[in-house]
């Protein structure tokens, strides 16, 4: 009973908030960072935190031997510069302790801290610079706080306490522009800091949240009952048309591409079901390279299959607006616009290559979460079930988008069979075809920038 509460709380989230949330709340690729400075007489201390999300802690499971802790905090030790003056001085690590926090499918995630100090001579004003480089090529959040025990701060860039509690909580205002602070320059004299500042509010969850985490739960769930596993297929098919509900999925460029060609019913189907199709392999593809290399950065993948979606989108519409405007002359000339209501057979109709181009860039970006509920039932030995899930939830998605496209065939169908819209639709291939081109620009310039 308690499983079924929890889908039917989760099926009415998925309809009252369709919006986007992954596991970890700023995805379950990132590497997060915060660096507490406190600065003292006569040195600088600081507290570093580096949180792991779900697949790398997964990747790195075979390196937490021999002083896991120890190791990656002289590798922190390495990449922290601490310069006062403009002289580099040397930081000592004092202490390293690690945490597998829970987090979701069943995997864990990665707490380190890593407590270090720097001698200093204070006793009259100075800048101190501080420099993080700890892993620089992955993605994340990047904090750092400043305080003094004994120090004034002037004027100090950086907050005296952390808006993320120290990676425990991320505000949800800044979770689509996470904060990046790599470095800081500190201006300091002897005595008391009289400014002080509040953190920011904390993140909350949202309702698509607790059904995502939900969704994650059953996969890691150590007892699996019909019952729950029924209830996780569902839950697969309902986040998976949420998911393909969000922007950036291909539903414009679909119903657009569907309803200027004169697509029909059963070429939306082909559609949904080539993005069924490419999204299970791809998160099967993913899940199977994260598994076997810890080198492998997953969210650079993604952001290369990305840009080559939005590509995709953007030849496939350069190349019908070629063809629209080749033909418009042809259309004119011969009356065309006598309103069969229906795939007028005059080589208008859409190339099964491009049918299966645009189910390609609808499916090409893997779900974070689908990833991660395969690799939580891998570590549980069930991969048989992690791959039900992965491809209830394409089916979910195809939904969605052969639902667009059919409601906009048959509205197409609908206003073509009206006399007074007839003539209006000669233009129709053209302006559908310059629509696919500016979203699939809009998709690469998305991909390569954010």
């Amino acid at each position: 009973m308690k499983a079924l509460a929890v889908f039917v709380l989760a099926a009415l989230a998925m309809l009252a908030l369709p919006a986007s949330a992954g596991a970890h709340p700023l995805g379950n690729f990132t590497i997060n960072h915060h660096h507490a400075i406190t600065v003292h007489p006569d040195r600088v201390d600081l507290v570093s935190v580096i949180d792991l999300a779900e697949i790398p802690t997964l990747q790195e499971q075979p390196a937490r031997q021999n002083d896991y802790a120890g190791r990656e905090c002289d590798s922190v030790l390495d990449a922290v510069d601490v310069t006062v003056n403009g002289t580099r001085t040397a930081v000592a690590l004092r202490s390293a302790s690690i945490e597998f926090p829970p987090g979701e499918a069943g995997l864990a995630t990665t707490r380190l801290t890593c407590r270090l100090t720097a001698p200093a001579d204070l006793s009259s004003a100075a800048t101190i610079d501080v420099r993080d480089t700890y892993r620089p090529g992955r993605v994340g959040w990047h904090e750092m706080t400043a305080t003094g025990d004994g120090i004034a701060l002037l004027d100090p860039p950086v907050p005296a306490t952390s808006a993320s509690d120290e990676l425990r909580a991320y505000p949800d205002d800044l979770l689509s522009d996470p904060l990046d602070i790599r470095a800081v320059s500190l201006r300091v004299e002897p005595g008391a800091t009289t400014a002080s500042d509040t953190a920011a509010a904390q993140g909350g969850s949202t309702l698509l949240g607790t059904a995502t985490r939900a969704f994650t739960d059953f996969a890691g769930k150590q007892d699996l009952t019909p019952l729950i596993g029924v209830l996780a297929v569902l839950l697969s098919l309902l986040l998976g048309a949420s998911h393909a509900a969000l922007p950036g999925h291909g539903k414009t460029v679909i119903a657009a591409y569907l309803a200027g060609r004169d697509g029909t019913a059963r070429d939306a189907v082909v559609v949904g079901a080539t993005v069924t199709l490419t999204h299970t392999l791809g998160v099967l593809l993913i899940g199977l390279a994260i598994s076997v290399s810890s080198a492998f950065a997953g969210e650079s993948l993604l952001q290369v299959l990305g840009v080559a979606s939005g590509v995709l989108v953007t030849a496939i519409g350069a190349f019908l607006l070629r063809s629209a405007l080749q033909r418009q002359p042809v259309a004119v000339g011969h009356g065309h616009g006598h309103g069969h209501g229906h795939g007028h057979g005059h080589g208008h109709r859409v190339g099964r290559g491009g049918l299966i181009g645009m189910g390609v860039a609808g499916g090409l970006v893997p779900s974070p979460s689908a990833l991660v509920v395969l690799l939580g039932a891998i570590a549980l030995g069930r991969t048989w079930f992690g791959v039900l899930l992965v491809v209830g939830y394409g089916l979910g998605m195809a939904a969605t988008l052969t639902a667009v496209g059919l409601l906009l065939v048959r509205l197409r169908d609908r206003l073509a069979a009206v006399e007074r819209f007839r003539d209006r639709f000669t233009a129709l291939p053209a302006i559908t075809a310059g629509l696919v081109l500016v979203v699939g620009l809009g998709l690469t310039a998305r991909a390569l920038f954010e």
